[in-house]
């Protein structure tokens, strides 16, 4: 045994072990299999516009209805690469801002896990999702729970039609849900 470590061929089959062997660690995080974590976000809430003074002393203002909130789409999670389940909401919120919010969420952890709105269906091929349009609405937040991203306020999201649990390291979803829109819902400021 002592003569195979002397032979520089071994070194080199042995160095290429552990460098191959740290590249897959890196790249694929099998440890994340057994990871999960848990995020519970309160529904999103925005303030409504203050109320305009009234325009004379002593004057009084009738009061308006305040803005609510409004579900423009949402949908239901479907597995693709990893079991996902939970329902997603494309809101407006009172103060014109919108939030894409996932409920009773589940899905696998991985490597670089992003949530996504695309313009392909949900349930397709994986190589679909980035090849179309699509807006990008940060990390994964957690495994499990209820979660809100903020959709950019310049960000066109008419014609996108479904929410996307993707992952950048392999080009791959891990799951996605259709955006059923409401009858006459716009998503885009007006």
């Amino acid at each position: 045994m002592s003569r195979l470590f002397r032979r520089p061929v071994t070194w080199v089959v042995v160095s290429v072990v552990v460098v191959g062997a740290a590249v897959a660690l890196y790249l694929f995080q099998p440890w994340k299999l057994f990871t999960h974590s848990r995020i519970d976000e309160a529904a999103p809430v925005a303030a409504a516009p203050a109320a305009p003074a009234p325009a004379t002393p002593g004057a009084t203002t009738t009061a308006s209805p305040q803005p609510r909130n409004e579900v423009l789409a949402q949908g239901q999670f479907v597995t693709q690469e990893h079991p996902t389940s939970g329902t997603v909401q494309l809101i407006r919120l009172a103060d014109g801002s919108r939030v894409l919010r996932l409920e009773n969420f589940t899905t696998s952890d991985g490597p670089d896990v992003h949530v996504w709105l695309s313009d392909a269906p949900a349930g397709g091929p994986d190589g679909s999702y980035d090849d179309g349009r699509y807006v990008k609405l940060g990390k994964m937040k957690a495994t499990e729970g209820n979660q809100n991203y903020p959709i950019p306020a310049d960000a066109k999201v008419d014609g996108l039609r479904s929410a996307v649990i993707w992952c950048d390291r392999f080009n791959v979803a891990f799951g996605s849900a259709p955006l059923t829109f409401a009858p006459g819902a716009s998503a885009d400021p007006r």
